[in-house]
């Protein structure tokens, strides 16, 4: 549709110029008034004549009026004023050249090249060691894989960073709580949940006996030093919970080009405390050095401790300079929580008054929280729902209703694994990612209605009858409206990309797979494909199904799912 708005908007203009009306009006501004009517009696395309009013100096009905035979072109079939709105029904010719378009592109319909030649490093998921994944770290995760999937969709080179919490004085605690109760062979055999165990027992302990803290304090600073024997167990603890949490990744299908996490920047902060001294920003406060940001209505940004140990900011913006320097990134994205929203724009701010240009080219994307059944996610009080977990219950869900359904299915674990991840994902991303989410269980498996799995069983649909067909069919008359309809719904694809990463929001996506396919559903239901009478109505309805099958396809990718042509 973006192409018919483009045309629409340019002969508007042309009529508006030709009567000295534009009113500095171009074709951009006027092709982003279109709306969509609710009801498709309505039209296929509306232009709300009421936006010119004020400019015109004349009544919507009027201004339609005037506009109504410049929209007179191919892509047109007619044109209907009501109130204010110029409403337009398109032709099955345009929709015919949509169809054809779509399955000449292939996996490539929807795709830009505007990123091409630009770098965007994205910094997402990125979890503190030692803790296993759960359902608060969902967000991050297929969030941020998500706009890199967007974005590399768009033509971008994406640089997709884990920033591991591997550094900070939760690693006191740890090695505290393994030399007092932990043994090598138990935390070989139980992993990450094993670490988990000593990090909840320590805080268990510790409200007993405060001096615990004063130790782990003690410990970390060894580390902080390269104390040998701590260095060695540091790593360890690291190992292990990457081991973990690369089964996670693999069930996502996410690979990272860096796992530079906190600890990398050490070597780095001292050289930007430095520069912070001497382009006089940094104050002292109490015994601790900071940036003062009082004029810009913010607390102020802290940069080191009266002990002159380093913080969040420090570390952070040792990491985007370094990422600067070496990715020469035109934008940088931080996939984190709602509640970092302020620790963000206080160092985004340091780094504007460091006059570096590229601050501009720092984006923060802030997500909802998660809570289990209203109560705040926890590590240390056990109130988490563990990803490993929950993937499973879903996994076994799906791996049930295959053996009683189809129980031949080949690969049966394979799509199992990907119906029932892809579950979960599709749950969690088909909320705005802004919107604080209450997880129910019972909710995120329920496979019924506008879910993960109706998606995936709607695209192996597609699959089944591609298989089944001659050929991929091709272009001729349509012969019933849900025909028209669900190619009206895949011409918005591209718009749908846009619109995703305009307002980095994943959510765009899933809803509008669910579009594609509920109208695909209608389709299916309504007409005859494979059994159709006539040999040109069956190639069309062939042809619009392998159109459907690549939308779906790429857009499954776009937001963490692996589509399966079997369920």
């Amino acid at each position: 549709m973006l192409k018919l708005k483009n045309k629409l908007a340019e002969a508007i203009l042309a009529r508006l110029d030709a009567k000295n009306d534009a009113h500095g009006l171009d074709s951009d501004s006027i092709a982003q008034m279109f709306e969509y009517p609710p009801d498709r009696t309505m039209g296929d395309v509306a232009f709300p004549c009421f936006k010119l009013s004020k400019a015109l100096r004349a009544a919507p009905p009027q201004i339609a009026a005037m506009l109504a035979d410049c929209v007179e072109i191919p892509e047109i079939a007619k044109t209907d004023i009501a109130g204010g709105y110029l409403n337009m029904f398109i032709s099955d010719s345009y929709l015919s050249e949509r169809l054809s378009e779509i399955n000449m592109l292939g996996d490539n319909y929807g795709r830009f090249d505007f990123g091409a030649g630009k770098t965007i490093v994205l910094d997402y998921s990125s979890p503190n060691v030692a803790k296993p994944f759960h359902i608060g770290h969902l967000g991050t995760t297929v969030i941020g894989h998500s706009l890199k999937m967007l974005h590399e969709f768009a033509g971008y080179d994406c640089i997709g960073i884990n920033h591991l919490g591997d550094w900070g004085t939760q690693f006191g605690k740890l090695i505290v709580a393994y030399r007092l109760w932990g043994d090598h062979e138990t935390i070989e055999r139980g992993g990450i949940d094993e670490l988990v165990s000593l990090y909840v027992k320590f805080h268990e302990e510790a409200e007993k006996d405060a001096s615990l803290n004063d130790r782990a304090r003690e410990e970390f600073t060894k580390l902080e030093h390269f104390d040998d024997e701590n260095i060695k167990l540091w790593k360890w603890f690291i190992e292990i919970s990457l081991a973990e949490y690369s089964k996670t990744y693999k069930q996502l299908g996410i690979e990272f080009d860096s796992y530079n996490g906190e600890s990398f920047y050490s070597d780095k902060m001292p050289a930007i405390v430095e520069e912070l001294r001497e382009k006089k920003l940094m104050t002292l406060d109490d015994g601790a050095s900071i940036v003062n940001l009082e004029e810009f209505n913010m607390p102020p940004c802290l940069i080191l401790k009266r002990d002159g140990s380093t913080l969040y900011p420090t570390r952070d913006i040792s990491a985007a300079k370094y990422r600067k320097d070496n990715y020469n990134f035109d934008k940088c994205i931080y996939v984190t929580s709602a509640g970092q929203s302020l620790h963000f724009a206080q160092w985004f701010k340091v780094v504007e008054l460091m006059c570096y240009e590229w601050a501009k080219d720092l984006v923060h994307v802030p997500y909802g929280t998660v809570s289990i059944n209203g109560e705040k996610l926890a590590t240390r009080t056990g109130n988490v729902i563990l990803l490993k977990d929950l993937f499973a219950m879903s996994i076994d869900k799906v791996r049930g209703i295959i053996k009683e359904k189809n129980p031949d299915l080949e690969n049966s674990d394979e799509v199992a694994e990907a119906v029932g991840v892809g579950a979960i994902v599709f749950h969690y991303l088909s909320n705005s990612r802004i919107k604080d989410i209450n997880f129910v269980l019972e909710d995120a498996l329920s496979f019924e209605g506008n879910t993960g799995p109706y998606s995936q069983y709607t695209y192996a649909r597609t699959c089944s009858i591609l298989n089944k067909a001659a050929s991929t069919g091709g272009a001729g008359e349509f012969t019933d409206d849900t025909e028209r309809e669900l190619v009206k719904v895949l011409a918005k694809y591209p718009e749908k990309i846009l619109s995703a990463l305009s307002d980095y929001e994943p959510m765009v996506i899933t809803r509008y797979i669910l579009d594609v396919c509920n109208a695909f559903n209608r389709f299916y239901h309504s007409c005859q494909i494979l059994n159709a009478d006539d040999e040109s109505v069956k190639n069309t309805r062939i042809y619009l199904t392998n159109a459907v099958n690549h939308v779906l396809k790429t857009a499954f990718t776009l937001i963490c799912i692996k589509p399966t042509e079997k369920i």
